[in-house]
């Protein structure tokens, strides 16, 4: 699994609003920055490991979900994982629903 970084809200918007053809001075005066610090924003986005789609536009699940998911498929019970997270076997039981949940709606 890749875990890249994703933008920032000011750095997506950023992006998105030169992406639109507008100004630096024109975005710099809108967020309160200078447009020197535009550009930097604009150029750090640009760099390796940096990406506009996150890794939640890929994977509709949180870790805690998909290690309930996975340990309650290998016939782990409901007590037992959430000894593992100290959480009730009703709480457990909740987020499994709810991953499945996600997993049909995407």
């Amino acid at each position: 699994m890749n875990l890249r970084p994703t933008l920032r809200p000011l750095e997506r918007r950023v992006v998105q609003l030169a992406g639109d053809g507008m100004a630096t001075t024109e975005i710099a005066d809108r967020f309160r920055r200078s447009p020197e610090m535009i550009t930097r924003i604009i150029s750090m986005t640009a760099l390796p490991g940096r990406s506009t789609t996150g890794l939640a536009s890929r994977e509709p699940l949180r870790p805690l979900e998909r290690r309930v998911l996975r340990w309650r498929e290998s016939g782990a019970a409901y007590d037992e994982i959430g000894a593992r997270f100290r959480r009730s076997a009703a709480h457990i039981e909740q987020v499994e629903q709810l991953a499945r949940y996600k997993l049909d709606r995407a």
